[in-house]
């Protein structure tokens, strides 16, 4: 039987807590007994999923900031820690997804989704390493996607920012496993959260629709659930969803299968 509070006197911070999948891992950590650090660009979001989470809690510290802007991550960090002493797991969550064609993608688009996808999500990451390593051990887990493993079509800057997660953690790991500090890439497939609404067009512009395929993916409870059980079991790539992650397997060992499917997919 699982143990329900299973991360008492644990800390854990989440990224993108406002909705999807973060939302979710807020709830799910907290029912396990952790205190949270939640973050998101909005604030007032932030305190209605803390006050979901039977009222006003203090186990939970709202601490809101947008991933494009990186120059004030490393004072948050220092105040965060202030508050909580120390910090556990790091579960960087929020990002943002594209529909639009690479030869209608401006430049500055590509750098801004790798500005939140990426950039973000490693200066978060580097400033919260030290106190980690000083406490002498943390795990961190960054969301890629199973288009982080390869391309797809009207993704080009969402799956090369994703992918560039993959090689940073990867290193992450290997120079840092003798300071006890753990790393999980999460690869969600099909999840119904509202990341296609929110995903940017090639003026920047929310997609606003709901993809068909995320429409029917797994819940964002069900994702939850399975990244915690990935994490717990020190798991260094955490896949989630459904049928879809078959994908995974077929562009690594059937690579003209996956290129054959693809070629539909693009003229759809």
């Amino acid at each position: 039987m699982e143990n329900n509070k299973i991360f008492s006197g644990k800390t854990v911070w989440i990224t993108g807590a406002s909705s999807g999948i973060g939302k979710g891992l807020v709830k799910a950590f907290f029912e396990r007994g952790a205190s949270l650090v939640i973050s998101s660009k909005n604030p007032e979001r932030l305190e209605r999923i803390k006050s979901e989470c039977r009222g006003d809690s203090q186990d939970i510290l709202p601490a809101p900031f947008d991933l494009s802007e990186t120059d004030n991550i490393a004072s948050l960090v220092k105040n965060v820690i202030k508050k909580t002493g120390r910090i556990d797991y790091l579960l960087n969550v929020g990002g943002v997804s594209q529909r639009a064609s690479v030869t209608d993608t401006p430049l500055w688009l590509d750098r801004k989704i790798f500005e939140i996808n990426y950039f973000g999500t490693i200066a978060l990451t580097k400033a919260v390493l030290p106190y980690m390593i000083r406490q002498g051990s943390g795990h961190i887990a960054a969301t890629s996607s199973i288009s982080g493993r390869f391309g797809f079509p009207l993704r080009s800057a969402y799956s090369a920012s994703k992918q560039a997660l993959h090689g940073f953690f990867e290193t992450l790991y290997l120079e840092n496993k003798k300071n006890n500090i753990r790393t999980s890439v999460i690869i969600p497939g099909r999840v119904k959260t509202s990341i296609s609404l929110h995903a940017l067009d090639h003026e920047g512009k929310e997609h606003g629709k709901m993809d068909e395929g995320q429409a029917k993916g797994i819940s964002p409870e069900k994702a939850a659930r399975i990244i915690i059980n990935g994490m717990l079991r020190n798991k260094r790539e955490i896949t989630v969803g459904g049928n879809e992650l078959l994908m995974l397997y077929i562009r690594r060992y059937f690579p003209w299968l996956f290129f054959r499917i693809g070629d539909k997919i693009s003229s759809t």
